[in-house]
């Protein structure tokens, strides 16, 4: 599919963007499929510019009438500079991508995606209103900003101007067909027909002929298609990194949790060594009860008299006899119950401690991983660094849209084989 594009610059009725009022060629039914991005007050937005410079300025005069009193209206009613400027973007037109068709479903899309970036690739023209129509036959774009330069040298450090503005963005005047204006179209619609093509729709530029490209143009030509490949490729790195990131913060997590479990294996293995060691005591102290409690015969059993009978002494002892018997009973039956408990602790103390020495190391592995990871990540950084943190901004939000079209792709093909089947 092939589409043309339609990069205009217009009057700026930011009445009539806002829908205050409805034109004839608008259908007020269809007012609520619009996007409003932000309407903000011009004249707020002139303060918030350039109140500052306006006061250093005002500063340094020595004579009254060389004073501003207000920047907003120097501007509206002067003649060097407009107090704002609108550009208007289309995809195709009312045949092809009208409003109420799939098609122009698309296109809407494809601006809304295109509008997203457009403030942060281009930090020098203020946007303070944009608007989204899809109430007019063909979706289309409006944004309207203030180009601004810091840094000058003439009148308000601060000021208006669109000639600078796009300068500092890099766009340098040359023929009069190369003004910094018609640099800075060519580049957006580049980058429009950048995210049209992600969308499957292929830029139709017509009227122009690759044989007649002037050196200049051949050579931009060649460093943007070198820009396109680096972006491709910051797409990948952005979506590793992504992964990688995800990837740090699972291990981080499971580092902390495998942390946690150790110390509480350590306390409990303590715990268990105190019970143990108390059992080695109580096990210990079966000989002082003995002793307590009358066990030993040599201490309790009264001796048999000198002329008495082997009959009556054993009559005389039984029931002490009897009487240790019991007890004894009731000892080994206690020392028993004391050895089991003491064996099962002894078996839990060793298993605690093999899964005290798994822990550890799976902690140095994770530890391992975890330097790997965030050597890459220190890599990636060093890319950010070189190739700029606007450009990898943008290229993630490129990444993120082929992301979404490739699950689209893939689930109408799922979908697809279904239905052949």
């Amino acid at each position: 599919m092939k589409r043309t594009i339609s990069f205009m610059t217009g009057k700026g009725s930011l009445n009539h963007n806002s829908r205050k009022f409805h034109a004839k060629n608008t259908d007020p039914n269809r007012t609520h499929w619009n996007v409003e991005y932000c309407n903000e007050d011009i004249k707020d937005v002139y303060h918030e510019l350039f109140d500052d410079a306006l006061k250093r300025y005002n500063d340094k005069q020595t004579r009254k009438d060389r004073k501003i009193d207000d920047y907003y209206e120097k501007i509206r009613s002067g003649k060097q500079e407009k107090l704002f400027h609108e550009v208007i973007l289309q995809i195709g037109d009312k045949d092809n991508m009208g409003s109420e068709t799939m098609e122009g479903q698309l296109a809407a899309k494809i601006l809304d995606e295109y509008m997203k970036g457009f403030q942060e690739r281009n930090p020098t023209l203020r946007v303070f209103a944009a608007h989204l129509h899809l109430d007019e036959a063909t979706p289309h774009l409006h944004i309207d900003f203030i180009p601004y330069v810091t840094g000058s040298k003439r009148g308000l450090d601060t000021r208006v101007s669109l000639k600078q503005a796009l300068s500092s963005l890099g766009f340098k005047g040359g023929s009069r067909s190369e003004t910094e204006l018609n640099q800075w179209v060519q580049s957006e619609k580049q980058k429009l027909a950048m995210v049209m093509r992600e969308n499957e729709i292929e830029w139709d530029q017509k009227g122009t002929h690759e044989q007649h490209l002037s050196v200049l143009d051949y050579k931009k030509k060649v460093r943007e298609q070198e820009v396109e490949e680096l972006t491709e490729h910051k797409n990948l790195l952005e979506h590793d990194l992504h992964d990688i990131s995800e990837c740090v913060d699972e291990i981080q997590k499971e580092k902390a949790q495998a942390e946690k479990e150790r110390d509480a294996v350590i306390k409990k293995t303590e715990v268990l060594e105190k019970r143990f060691s108390a059992l080695n005591s109580k096990a210990g102290l079966v000989d002082s009860h003995a002793r307590e409690y009358g066990y030993y015969p040599e201490e309790w059993l009264p001796e048999a008299g000198t002329l008495e009978s082997a009959k009556s002494y054993r009559k005389r002892i039984f029931p002490l006899v009897k009487k240790v018997a019991n007890m004894i009973q009731a000892l080994y039956s206690k020392y028993l119950d004391l050895k089991n408990k003491n064996q099962k602790l002894s078996d839990r103390n060793i298993d605690l401690e093999n899964r005290v020495d798994r822990l550890r190391e799976e902690i140095s592995v994770i530890k391992k991983e975890n330097v790997a990871l965030l050597n890459v990540a220190y890599d990636m950084d060093r890319v950010v660094a070189v190739l700029g943190e606007n450009k990898v901004k943008e290229a993630i939000e490129v990444a993120k849209h082929l992301e979404q079209v490739n699950a689209k792709q893939k689930g109408k093909k799922r979908r697809t084989d279904r239905e052949g089947r």
